[in-house]
């Protein structure tokens, strides 16, 4: 087992911290996330089938990390609001967070698109970063979501769509600043 496991860290490390790093915009906590999906891998993987490749089903347990991760922010946050009343005020708490500079690339395209990304929904943001970050096939996306080849397809479809409207209202917005 030692072996296998080291085989997949070397083989795929850097590509699962690449894809929750761009789900959490944060390096401390993907790198805590690249902890966690690791031991889930270390304790299942004797269950794992084959049916998938190995790349895909790692991702797919990456995902569920990032989901549980999320999930258990908005508790912290509810129980958090909840405590001190805070109630229609909480708009005032926003984290107001500077992307990391490791998210900063030269080309001013780049990030439009990285900005506009993070305004998608989970699901278009997953496929996005799986499809063209992770240049995963539109099937082995689909088996990391655990989704069909059409709601792939389908979602992708709608988040190209979404990302090229929010970067044309963008520049409309540069335009009329002018």
């Amino acid at each position: 087992m030692k072996d296998v496991f080291h085989e997949l860290y070397q083989k795929y490390h850097q590509d699962l911290f690449q894809f929750l790093f761009y789900m959490v915009k944060n390096r401390e906590i993907a790198e805590d996330l690249v902890q966690e999906v690791y031991i889930k891998v270390l304790k299942s993987y004797h269950s794992f089938e084959g049916k998938s490749s190995e790349k895909t089903w790692l991702f797919s347990v990456a995902r569920h990390v990032a989901i549980d991760y999320f999930r258990k922010q908005k508790r912290k946050k509810k129980r958090f609001l909840d405590y001190f009343d805070i109630g229609e005020k909480a708009y005032l708490l926003q984290d107001e967070q500077p992307i990391p500079e490791e998210i900063a690339v030269q080309n001013d395209e780049i990030k439009q698109v990285y900005h506009y990304l993070g305004r998608c929904t989970d699901d278009q943001q997953s496929v996005i970063i799986l499809r063209f970050i992770q240049s995963l096939s539109i099937q082995e996306t689909a088996e990391v979501l655990g989704w069909s080849v059409s709601k792939v397809k389908t979602t992708q479809h709608r988040a190209m769509k979404a990302l090229k409207t929010m970067m044309l209202e963008g520049e409309g917005v540069k335009r009329e600043a002018k």
